[in-house]
């Protein structure tokens, strides 16, 4: 079962929160690698321009992700298989997930919970994509839920 690695920089998410993400995260994915994922946290005008670069939608949104790997949604992942993908300490790179502090705090608000818990689940949301789920369908986004879900009740963030 695989371990994981979260990078992050500033004090958006402390240390503490990443080292529990990290702990809740291992053994999520089967894997021979360390699985490893990039957090950035930027204001509206730079999630604006991500999300016009890099999808053609020009507007404000929550949570960005650019997985780095194809095809791996329940697939078991070996480092072998994606030799140009490990970074320096031979973690496999998933990844880069960034969120916009400023919407989540005003999701927060908006759905009447914590900004510590929609935080985490933009997070969460983010590697679940860098894992390939998706959700297009309602089935998808059923499944996307369950593991969401699964992945914050670890971290004992639930629904307030």
């Amino acid at each position: 079962m695989s371990k994981f690695r979260v990078y992050c920089e500033g004090e958006e998410f402390p240390k503490e929160r990443i080292a529990a993400l990290e702990a809740a995260m291992q053994g999520f994915v089967e894997s021979d690698v360390t699985l490893a994922i990039e957090f950035v946290f930027v204001d509206g005008e730079e999630i604006q321009r991500l999300n016009r670069e890099t999808r053609g939608m020009d507007k404000v949104t929550d949570v960005l992700s650019y997985p780095t790997l194809d095809g791996i949604k329940g697939e078991p992942i070996f480092g072998k298989d994606y030799p140009f993908d490990v970074d320096e300490e031979g973690n496999l790179l998933i990844g880069s997930v960034a969120v916009c502090t400023n919407r989540a705090k005003e999701q927060a608000e908006e759905y009447g919970h914590s900004y510590e818990r929609e935080l985490h689940y933009l997070l969460v949301h983010g590697i679940m994509h860098c894992l390939g789920y998706d959700h297009m369908t309602d089935s998808e986004k059923a499944e996307m839920r369950e593991k969401e879900e699964y992945i914050l009740s670890k971290l004992g963030i639930t629904r307030e």
